[in-house]
């Protein structure tokens, strides 16, 4: 046995009310600055839909994640080092921008200084990577509540797996949402598909970062992950990834994204697991087996052996204590109600979700039944809105058993504590059909309705002696300091991250004036000259060459 700790996280889904809040928050803090607009280190997707980038579950286009060769053996889906080598400088497997889709801003100087007219002035979109006009055709979210659907509805890879099941008539379709982040993988396939070892996994907590020092650009982390959740920002040429906000976790504060989910459905919690089997859990042969054999190699934190072996391990005495204390390991392990995103891509991710339940009441209060009542709830869900085939596409490998099972036990709770709630008297039965004590119900119950902050978030602090493994202070990505998120002067990433208005809402023409600076903001006499670390490239700006004398530049 090899133990060793890993940051986890499970979001409830069936708290998700798609408001966004996450990912803004995100973007303020990690992605807000030059050459990174398009990125999205958070994004909440609706399903049915596309996702961002475009279908990025179709690994038979993207060739993302492991797969296994004919002797069962572990080999990256988009090729060895022989296939990397031979495409190093011109990587074949990669989405392209409108995938993601262009971003874009509003000329809004012309409706601040257009003078009186007639017509009401208009503020055309302007492309912030080009600064010239542009037609907005996509985005993040683009299909934001099924919008557009049934059109972009039908391109879902996963509703290619279900045939007839899904009918996306506009009033029979369902719809959930989806937040994501990267799974920071205990196998992760960004890792092995990295030709310069720029990126990394953390061995005192198992966060996935990027080495900004020793990455080359290559993009072949992007091609690698199956969940495309490596960007590459074209200013730095460096690629770039959801960090689990390290600098805020290593003093036990939560993810910027949990901090502020208005619907409190994130929990982050530490997991401790056998390093010794994740290869064995990888490598199972059956899809279907993925989920409980990666269950299963997880560690029992209150086991007097596993606790001994951590304590050799070198693991702190208070991160065993918070992985018995975890929310994650509770919702996993203990009552099996959380399920981890496609296992069948064989990394072993660690942000899992609990599946949504919710419409299946909707319909049943519809039909006139009682909603609450366990033998209705149970009988429905075989003709849940959603349906179970889908749900088991997302987070089984198609096995529609665990996703069931999942969905009585959440049904079984609502019935349960309605009965409390009623003041009636308690049906220990109703726990017992789905293999669960009524104490059990009831504490999966106060975690997933009533759970305070501390309760939620069970994150251990960083040691001294872990010092030489931790890159950044706190400060980097806090929300209480001076300034607000990610404004404090200067960038997780470097090129001052926040001290200028932030390109998430800069417009065009600033874009253009700080391309063609010498810093962040010209000085007098220079604002003709072209900066080329600031260049993007593009053209041939004003000042990027001497003016033209006679038909000759001036030497």
């Amino acid at each position: 046995m090899k133990p060793m700790a890993q940051l986890a996280m499970v979001m409830n889904l069936d708290k998700c009310i798609g408001c966004h809040t996450c990912s803004v928050t995100c973007k303020q803090t990690w992605t807000n600055r030059a050459g990174v607009e398009y990125v999205w280190f958070n994004n909440v997707e609706t399903r049915p839909g596309q996702g961002y980038p475009r279908t990025y579950e179709d690994q038979r286009r993207w060739r993302g994640g492991w797969t296994l060769d004919r002797r069962g053996r572990l080999r990256l889906r988009g090729g060895g080092r022989l296939r990397k080598l031979l495409t190093i400088f011109d990587n074949p497997i990669l989405p392209e921008l409108a995938d993601y889709y262009e971003p874009w801003t509003y000329d809004y100087d012309t409706l601040t200084s257009a003078p009186v007219q007639r017509h009401t002035p208009v503020a055309r979109p302007k492309s912030l990577l080009t600064g010239q006009d542009t037609k907005v055709t996509w985005s993040a979210n683009w299909d934001d509540n099924l919008g557009g659907a049934p059109e972009l509805a039908r391109r879902d890879p996963l509703l290619a797996e279900l045939g007839d099941k899904v009918r996306l008539e506009f009033e029979q379709t369902f719809m959930f949402y989806l937040p994501r982040i990267c799974e920071h993988c205990l196998n992760p396939s960004c890792v092995a598909s990295c030709p310069s070892g720029a990126i990394y996994k953390r061995s005192e907590d198992g966060i996935v970062l990027v080495d900004q020092d020793r990455c080359r650009g290559w993009r072949m982390c992007v091609s690698g992950c199956p969940y495309k959740k490596v960007y590459f920002n074209h200013r730095t040429g460096k690629a770039e990834k959801c960090t689990f906000c390290f600098p805020r976790t290593e003093v036990g504060l939560p993810t910027v994204c949990a901090e502020t989910c208005v619907g409190r459905l994130r929990y982050i919690g530490l997991m401790l697991y056998d390093a010794d089997k994740v290869l064995d859990i990888a490598s199972t042969p059956d899809e279907h087996d993925l989920y409980p054999a990666q269950r299963d190699a997880f560690l029992d934190p209150n086991d007097p052996e596993v606790i001994a072996a951590c304590e050799r391990a070198g693991i702190p005495r208070d991160w065993i204590q918070a992985a018995q204390r975890s929310p994650v390991y509770a919702l996993i392990n203990t009552y099996r109600v959380a399920l981890p995103l496609h296992p069948e891509y064989r990394t072993v991710p660690m942000v899992w979700y609990i599946p949504p339940l919710s419409p299946v009441v909707d319909v049943l209060r519809e039909t006139g039944h009682d909603a609450e009542q366990h033998d209705n709830l149970f009988a429905a869900i075989e003709a849940l809105r959603i349906p179970v085939e889908y749900l088991a596409e997302l987070f089984t490998a198609g096995d529609i058993a665990p996703v069931e099972a999942v969905l009585r036990r959440l049904a079984a709770m609502r019935s349960y504590l309605r009965d409390i709630n009623l003041g009636r008297e308690t049906r220990p039965e109703i726990a017992e059909r789905v293999g669960m004590s009524a104490e059990q119900l009831y504490d999966m119950y106060r975690l997933l309705a009533l759970a305070k902050y501390d309760e939620r978030y069970v994150i251990p602090a960083a040691h001294a002696e872990q010092a030489r493994g931790l890159e950044e202070s706190a400060t980097g990505c806090s929300l209480d300091y001076d300034g607000g998120p990610g404004m404090d002067g200067w960038g997780p990433f470097g090129e001052s991250s926040g001290g200028t208005t932030p390109v998430a809402v800069e417009n065009f023409r600033m874009l253009r004036d700080r391309q063609t600076s010498d810093t962040e903001s010209a000085p007098v006499g220079k604002s003709g000259r072209v900066n080329l670390l600031n260049w993007d490239g593009r053209g041939t700006p004003e000042g990027l060459l001497p003016p033209r004398t006679g038909g000759r530049h001036r030497k």
